[in-house]
């Protein structure tokens, strides 16, 4: 019950603030896009975490594989569809002419953020598991839905925008990295919704970086990969 309320209260957020935004530009919001967005958000939280409960962890461990494999599966169907297709959500090992060239010193500059990080707030040991997932599966599923489908729909939702750094940027980019931030530092229990900044700043910064990178070279490949380097490295230093 505490993750479908903190659920309602995500989509309860992302739908006022798309309101809101979308009024004070009405010529460029799409509800049924909005809404649609909403709806990614839902069946992610709801796979995540096995159907609240209800589905039986067949693969088991620690760590969320699962959760993680079944959100990645239904990314990828939703990312079949001709609605999106797998070009358009960035799903593709091709990269934009010249745009590794602009790309590298910003990959460079997010890795250096997260070795800060790992300075800053050092990890205990960690077990074999653990760094094989945190090499692997957040990365692979998050970066899809969060810079993939999501960023797709929510930029149909909100279809101005302002070229900046090389990149068009719409309310959509921002409203992801928002949604990002609350996966990781909202939550409901104990009868009371609760939100770290610090944890929301931790990761709702660096996934701007994420999402300049998915905008300026056309894919997902340099995204993933250095979201796996941020979980991991803390780990392996």
């Amino acid at each position: 019950m505490n993750g479908l309320i903190g659920l309602g209260g995500t989509v309860a957020l992302l739908l006022v603030l798309g309101v809101v935004l979308g009024c004070t530009d009405r010529k460029h919001f799409s509800p049924r896009w909005l809404l649609i967005a909403a709806l990614l958000v839902a069946i992610n939280d709801a796979l995540l975490t096995h159907a609240y409960g209800s589905l039986p962890d067949l693969i088991g461990g620690e760590w969320n594989w699962q959760g993680k494999l079944l959100a990645l599966a239904a990314t990828l169907a939703i990312a079949a569809t001709p609605a999106f297709g797998f070009r358009r959500v960035g799903l593709t090992l091709t990269q934009e002419p010249g745009s590794l060239r602009a790309a590298l010193p910003v990959a460079v500059l997010y890795c250096a953020f997260f070795v800060v990080i790992a300075v800053a707030f050092p990890d205990g040991r960690s077990s074999g598991e653990e760094i094989a997932f945190q090499l692997t599966m957040p990365g692979l599923e998050e970066e899809p839905f969060y810079r993939g489908i999501l960023l797709l729909a929510l930029d149909q939702a909100f279809t101005g925008g302002k070229r900046f750094l090389g990149v068009d940027w719409g309310w959509g980019a921002v409203l992801s990295c928002f949604l990002f931030g609350l996966a990781h530092a909202f939550g409901f229990s104990h009868g009371s919704f609760s939100f770290d900044p610090m944890t929301m700043a931790l990761t709702a910064i660096p996934s701007f970086i994420a999402v300049w990178l998915r905008l300026r070279t056309g894919s997902l490949l340099l995204p993933v990969l250095l979201h796996n380097f941020g979980n991991s490295f803390s780990l392996l230093a």
